[in-house]
């Protein structure tokens, strides 16, 4: 009698895909006739960081400030965790770009305020207006904002004035802010310029961890494409506000790279 072996191996388990918390679909922008952007398509998942590389006047940062709302884009569409903003009411708008928190290269704290009544400000768009005032603000917004500075770890230092801490605190600080906000993800608008190399280095080495431990999309507009290669998941290319390229940073290639600086 002949016995047929039969394979005793698990099924293959199908891959699934990280949800995407941002969808760009061929968004433009002109400013006085001249063009900055130009149908310009990209996407963040969960627990990914993307990294904007390319000069200065490319559209990296048009991009994101089409995204969170503080420029319209002239034409094309954008999608937040799963809200298409052309279509949504103005309320349900709001509430997606809530969930897409900003860092900016300008950290706007309020320097004679203490680090954790400037975390507090993330959760304004939560509570009625005059509640936000620092000695209303409630023991849950509190300590909730002191749970966001533990997670950028500078909880030793909530109670001092904003204004004296370093570059570096400051703009984990703001993270924390931005976190109090509840986000999906963070749109990081060169959060890490006007900072020295050790501080950069830190503050990139935290969004990468809130990307891993917490699932947030991270989008983070880049000049120094060697943290982009430590940091990023993948990499996007702009120059005269066209995409060059879009690809995992393990195959960013030094000659496309060095041609967006041309």
């Amino acid at each position: 009698m002949t016995i047929t072996a039969t394979s005793t191996s698990a099924p293959e388990t199908e891959r699934v895909e990280p949800e995407v918390l941002l969808d760009v679909r061929a968004i433009s922008k002109s400013f006085g006739g001249r063009v900055v952007l130009n149908d310009m398509s990209m996407r963040v998942h969960a627990g990914e960081v993307v990294a904007f590389l390319g000069a200065n006047g490319s559209g990296k940062s048009t991009t994101l400030r089409a995204v969170n709302g503080l420029i319209e884009a002239d034409s094309g569409d954008i999608e937040i965790t799963g809200v298409r903003l052309n279509e949504a009411s103005s309320a349900r708008k709001a509430e997606a770009r809530r969930a897409a928190a900003t860092v900016f290269q300008k950290i706007h704290l309020v320097p004679r305020r203490t680090a954790l009544q400037n975390v507090c400000a993330g959760g304004f768009s939560r509570l009625p207006a005059w509640r936000s005032i620092p000695p209303l603000f409630g023991d849950e917004l509190k300590e909730e904002a002191m749970a966001c500075l533990e997670r950028v770890g500078l909880a030793d230092r909530a109670h001092d004035k904003a204004g004296s801490l370093s570059g570096g605190q400051q703009q984990r600080v703001a993270i924390a802010r931005a976190l109090c906000q509840r986000p999906r993800m963070i749109l990081a608008d060169e959060p890490v310029s006007a900072l020295d190399p050790r501080a950069a280095d830190d503050v990139m080495r935290l969004l990468r961890q809130l990307a891993v431990e917490e699932g947030l999309g991270v989008a983070a507009v880049l000049h120094q494409p060697q943290l982009a290669r430590l940091y990023a998941d993948r990499v996007i290319g702009l120059r005269d506000g066209h995409l060059v390229f879009d690809c995992p940073t393990a195959e960013l290639d030094d000659t496309e790279l060095a041609a967006l600086y041309l």
